[in-house]
Parts: structure tokens; sequence; C-alpha cells
């Protein structure tokens, strides 16, 4: 009876890992078919145009991206500027003054939950509160979209890097007479600065790519603006603009700025996974 028991759990326990075996591999082709094929058309539709001009009329070949890689530099760093800083504060909060308040363990269960909520309902939010109400898109209501998409990811990389940090050293500096705000920004800030800064990239590179947030805010613009209070280009939303446009130029371009795109993001994740092994050991 034992035996056909045993017998039993490891044909399922072979049969599942089997089956979850299979299922990985299915979507590590997928991930690798996408990246070749990104690429493929990225590596060859790349020159210095792309980079140094504007946009020609639609319907004359030439040209470039330059008005969206600058918008969407602009629209990214007011991001980082406020989802980072922000973010550090609430997680600091959350590991060192609310530790013993129960609105703390609910605050963070809403951040994990925030990772998962879906871009652009983030931006049609963005869209309901300040869009609507301003009467017109704007780079800074794509910033801001983006900046919320950053928050949980840094709240919670400064929380659980903060919470690692031994109570002894704190109690340390108290014994030095230093107050508690030194003792988080001369002490704990330091000892945690290499956890802080992978979590920084994290969070950039994962609202570097959104376009979804960005076509409720700062919508697009066909011409080069620096005017964060105005409509901006973006490189995600030309993309989809120009991946849905019937000219093959247009396409070149698009397969151009993804891969832009996705080689930023697999440089930030590098660089983060670098960082964090190196303060490892």
């Amino acid at each position: 009876m034992r035996e056909r028991v045993f017998k039993i759990r490891k044909l399922t326990s072979t049969s599942i890992l089997t089956i979850t075996g299979l299922c990985a591999l299915w979507g590590i082709f997928w991930l690798f078919f996408i990246i070749f094929d990104v690429i493929r058309h990225g590596i060859a539709s790349i020159n210095l145009s792309l980079f140094l001009e504007t946009p020609t009329p639609p319907g004359e070949p030439g040209g470039g991206l330059k008005h969206a890689f600058i918008g969407h530099f602009l629209i990214t760093l007011g991001a980082i500027s406020l989802g980072i800083p922000l973010g550090i504060l609430a997680g600091t909060f959350l590991a060192e003054y609310g530790r013993n308040y129960r609105l703390s363990k609910v605050i963070s269960f809403l951040a994990d939950t925030m990772v998962s909520v879906p871009a652009i309902l983030i931006g049609a939010f963005v869209y309901a509160i300040m869009v609507k109400p301003l009467g017109h898109f704007s780079g800074w209501a794509g910033s801001v979209a983006l900046a919320i998409i950053m928050f949980p990811v840094v709240i919670r990389s400064t929380e659980h890097m903060l919470k690692l940090v031994p109570w002894t050293l704190r109690e340390a500096a108290f014994a030095l007479g230093a107050p508690y705000y030194k003792v988080i920004l001369q002490v704990l800030y330091p000892a945690i600065k290499m956890g802080l800064l992978t979590g920084a990239l994290l969070a950039i590179a994962r609202e570097i790519g959104e376009a979804a947030p960005l076509l409720f805010t700062s919508f697009n613009n066909n011409f080069l603006s620096y005017n964060m209070s105005g409509p901006m280009a973006s490189l995600t939303v030309t993309i989809f603009v120009y991946a849905m446009g019937p000219y093959d130029y247009w396409h070149t371009q698009a397969w151009a700025a993804a891969f832009v795109i996705a080689i930023t993001i697999l440089i930030l994740n590098f660089i983060a996974r670098i960082i964090l092994k190196g303060g490892k050991h």
C-alpha cells in the first residue's frame, strides 16, 4: 500500500514538473523570439538622423525622432523627480515610524497591489484628476502617471532594505545622542544606499516602456517641444502611432525606437542586478 502511494506521488510530482517545465520553455521561447525580432529589425533601422532630426511631413521619407527622444527624456525625468524621493520617504515612514501601526501594514499591502495594477488604469486616473480639470494634455500629467507607476516599487524596496538593518545599529546612534532623523539620514541611508539605487533603477526600468498612461496624459506632439505644460511627444506613444501608420519609413523608425527602449530597459536591469549582487558581498 505504501509503495503504491509512493509511486502515485512520484508520478504526480514528475507529471507536474514536466508540465511546468514545458510551460516555462514555451514562455522563454516567445520571450527570446520577441527580443530577437526587435534586435533584428531595430539594429538595421538605427542611424544618426533618428536622434538628430525632427519628423518630416507625413508621406515624406526621412527625418527622425528627436522630438520623441527629448519629450520622453523630460517626462521620465519629471517622473523620477516625483516618484523616487516620495517613494523613499514613504518607505522610510513605513519601516521606521509606522512599524507599530496597523495602517502601515494596510499601506504596504496596497503598495504590493499597485505593482500589478494595469498602467492604463493609472493613466485614466491621472486623466480624471489632472487633464480633464485643466482642459488639456501635458507633459507634467505624463510625469505624474509614470511616477505613480514607480511609487510602489520604490516604497517596497526602501521598506525592505531598512528592515534588514539591525536595530542595534540604531541603538548605537541613539546612545550617542543622535535624533531619529539624523540616524536615518546619516546611518541608515548610507547603509542601504546600494539597495536604494537598485530599487530606483528597477522602478525606472518598469515605467520607461509604458505607453498606455501617456496616451491619456501627455498624449503626443508631432513637433519638438520643451513645454511640459502642453502635449509632448514620447517614444512609446510614437512607436504606437508609427506602427499603426501606413508608411514603411514610419514602421522602420518604430522598430528603431523599440530597440532603443528595449536595450535601455535591459541595461538598467543588468546594472541593478550587478549592484544587488555586489551589495550582497
